[in-house]
């Protein structure tokens, strides 16, 4: 569904004027759902005159998109039959949506191509305000031009520092700040949009669905924390569906929360054989498929640590991402 530009602004302004006229008490979610459904149908449309083929990619994020120098991830980095890092296994998702376009990063270049043509800009341990600075240090560095292509994924860390402040700081005040955090998110996507990019921004996955969510439940009797950071999370995100560009044009929304939630409720419909335990014995980056639970497969475990995706949950990610980068009417 492509909506013209007047209907586009007209339902923007709705959904803002349900979030101010009615509290959260009475209506916690319908407003900022209602901005997630429109940015989806917006962005899902598949009447392209003409496929979008990038030139150039951008990744922007956290350590869930971090390529390091040498290739190594925050998630499972495989071994060749030498022992030796093979970053072109155990891809993440960014790898993933490069791969889709011929594209590769510098970090992880196996085939020696001679333009990679993907940027790794995403940085380990970012929050929302640090995704502003990684979008202007490629402003100050050269800039954008047409035909240039991003992902957008950060947030987790957000919801995790304002997790860690309760209960010093009431549940109302840190579901107000994660708000304001994904608020801050939405006007960096937008900068990307009027700098002539097209975006391809993610939801942040549901952090009470983590194996440290879990432990945490378990931890506490006060209230339920595995339900708080869900709600942290559900702050977050709907507020960067309320503030972002809606117009498919120009932003496809990736709904990895959604996504997340329905793995948790049936995971074998996605393949996934365990969606509670890590698969790493190790922290991260230094997980290697030699460091992993005995048994552990790494294509369909979900989470790597307590916190962050392994190779199934990337597969899971990649594949909504590039399905909306190549049916959005870019």
């Amino acid at each position: 569904m492509i909506l013209s530009s007047q209907a586009q602004r007209l339902l923007q302004r709705l959904v803002r004027s349900l979030s101010l006229r009615f509290p959260r008490s009475f209506l916690p979610r319908s407003a900022a759902v209602a901005g997630l459904v429109l940015l989806s149908a917006c962005g899902g449309g598949t009447s392209q005159v003409e496929t979008f083929q990038p030139l150039r990619y951008f990744a922007f994020g956290d350590e869930t998109s971090v390529l390091e120098t040498g290739g190594r991830k925050y998630a499972v980095n495989a071994l060749d039959s030498s022992g030796r890092l093979d970053c072109a296994q155990q891809p993440i998702w960014v790898q993933q949506v490069a791969s889709a376009y011929g594209f590769a990063f510098a970090e992880c270049n196996p085939t020696f191509l001679p333009d990679t043509n993907a940027r790794m800009l995403a940085r380990a341990g970012a929050k929302a305000r640090d995704v502003t600075a990684q979008v202007e240090a490629q402003v100050a560095a050269g800039g954008f031009r047409d035909k240039d292509l991003a992902t957008v994924l950060v947030g987790a860390n957000d919801v995790l520092e304002l997790y860690s402040q309760y209960p010093a700081r009431s549940a109302a005040s840190l579901l107000a700040d994660a708000r304001g955090r994904g608020g801050v998110l939405a006007q960096t996507v937008n900068r990307l949009v009027g700098l002539g990019v097209k975006v391809v921004v993610s939801t942040v996955p549901d952090m009470g669905l983590t194996p440290f969510g879990r432990a945490q439940k378990r931890a506490f009797e006060d209230i339920d924390r595995a339900a708080f950071l869900t709600n942290l999370t559900a702050a977050f995100n709907e507020q960067l569906g309320v503030s972002v560009v809606l117009d498919g044009r120009f932003v496809g929304l990736v709904q990895a929360d959604l996504q997340f939630q329905a793995i948790d409720r049936s995971p074998p419909s996605f393949g996934i054989a365990d969606n509670v335990n890590p698969v790493c014995t190790v922290a991260l980056p230094q997980c290697t498929t030699a460091t992993l639970v005995t048994g552990g497969d790494p294509a369909v475990y979900l989470w790597a640590d307590d916190t962050r995706i392994a190779t199934a949950g990337h597969a899971q990610l990649a594949q909504l991402a590039v399905d909306r980068a190549q049916r959005n009417p870019f």
